[in-house]
């Protein structure tokens, strides 16, 4: 069975509350014929739109493929947090590359979150990039931590936009019960996932990137890409798949683990709605297996939770993340759930982003593990820069441990699911 395939149709975005409110483009031709082109992207999500749209606008003939729809897979389904730096803190990338390469990491990530800001503001402003995302904690000792990592921020890269929470100042923005404190990060932010994706594929077209949907890559022999309905014989390829296609490159599949996640939509909660969140923020918590939300535009709490590791879905995507959002809102018990869909991401060993070069005149780049709304695009931009000669941001990337995963590919599914299962009864159990 192919992710493809597994649970969604062919050509057609989920059913879900992104989709039903994105003004979608009209579908792109599928790939009948060869094609030549300085590069070839594979992946229309936010790495591959990002690749294509500024590679385009230096000058090179782009062709774009997508399996299914541009903005199809985790790009037009995820929480929408637009988050600050990696999903690993800094000390911990001091200790794995030494504090210079630290800095420019960071420095990178904070690159990564302006350049998705001016690309909402230009390209997508309906995507609705707002400041703001709350880390809640279930535990005290948790708040320690991340009130210490916040200082220590502060002291050592010069970011004062982490707010240290009491347990009270937490409760006056996110009325859970269940938290003891956190932090506030106001130069992070949320959006519209769909409506941004959609944005950067119309700048790709605006830019000359030719666009082909509902076409998937079968193989890339040298740098040339056998599809389903032809070829693209290009100079160089960029396999932006994350999650989906990582049968077109083994090193990938032994490093990055496709995964799948969950979100509900609530019916418009009204006056209810500030008994759930009082400030225009999103929030993730402390879970291993973590629950993250915010508000729509319209009053419903969209709300993420809830994991699993094979390739279908569950049949009852709403029961299975109406559990977690109970143990958070308990006063939402029984709300009405509009909408529920799941969507598939990737995550590394390291819950650092794989950044490669597979073959010679080939990029890849997945295994973005949560934070992928704002590093995709960024990346995206490094490996178009890659291609015209400027390698500095891809050798920084590039040096991010992202080791193998146990036994390939054939193995990485139960033993990650073995791992997971055991953090998710920590999680139960209050660990």
């Amino acid at each position: 069975m192919n992710l493809l395939d597994a649970n969604d149709r062919r050509g057609c975005y989920p059913d879900g509350w992104y989709a039903d409110t994105a003004d979608k483009l009209p579908a792109f031709d599928a790939l009948t014929s060869d094609q030549r082109a300085d590069l070839c992207v594979i992946g229309g999500g936010y790495t591959g739109l990002s690749a294509a749209l500024h590679a385009a606008q230096a000058g090179l003939d782009v062709v774009l493929i997508d399996a299914q729809r541009v903005g199809f897979g985790a790009s037009g389904r995820n929480g929408g947090q637009v988050q600050s730096g990696f999903n690993t803190s800094q000390q911990t990338l001091e200790k794995l590359l030494g504090k210079d390469d630290a800095i420019k990491l960071w420095a990178m990530s904070q690159g990564a979150m302006s350049l998705t800001k001016k690309l909402c503001a230009t390209y997508a402003p309906e995507a609705r990039f707002t400041n703001g995302i709350a880390h809640a904690n279930w535990h005290a000792g948790e708040t320690v931590t991340d009130h210490a990592n916040a200082a220590y921020l502060a002291e050592h890269y010069s970011y004062g936009d982490l707010e240290p929470l009491s347990q009270e100042a937490l409760y006056d923005i996110v009325r859970s019960p269940v938290y003891q404190g956190g932090t506030l990060d106001h130069g992070a932010g949320h959006l519209h996932p769909l409506r941004y994706a959609l944005g950067l594929a119309r700048a790709c077209v605006a830019a000359g990137v030719r666009i082909f949907e509902t076409t998937r890559a079968l193989g890339i022999d040298g740098t040339t890409v056998r599809c389903d309905g032809g070829r693209v014989v290009a100079t160089h390829v960029i396999q932006a798949t994350n999650g989906y296609g990582t049968e077109l490159s083994r090193d990938t599949a032994t490093r990055v683990m496709p995964i799948n996640n969950f979100i509900a939509a609530t019916a418009p909660l009204g006056s209810r709605a500030i008994d759930v969140l009082r400030r225009d923020i999103a929030v993730s918590d402390s879970k291993f297996v973590v629950n993250y939300y915010r508000l729509s535009e319209d009053g419903r709490l969209l709300f993420g939770g809830g994991e699993s590791y094979g390739y279908t879905f569950p049949t009852d995507i709403a029961a299975v993340v109406r559990k977690p959002m109970a143990q958070v809102f308990p006063h939402l018990k029984g709300v009405e759930i509009t909408h529920a869909w799941g969507g598939t991401l990737a995550i590394t060993r390291s819950r650092l982003p794989s950044i490669s070069r597979p073959q010679p005149g080939v990029l890849a780049a997945a295994g973005y593990s949560g934070h992928g709304v704002a590093l995709a695009g960024f990346t995206g931009k490094v490996l178009a820069d890659a291609v015209r000669g400027d390698t500095d941001g891809f050798d920084a990337l590039s040096k991010l441990p992202c080791a193998k995963f146990p036994g390939g590919p054939a193995f990485r599914a139960p033993l990650l699911a073995l791992a997971m299962t055991w953090f998710a009864t920590r999680d139960k159990l209050g660990f």
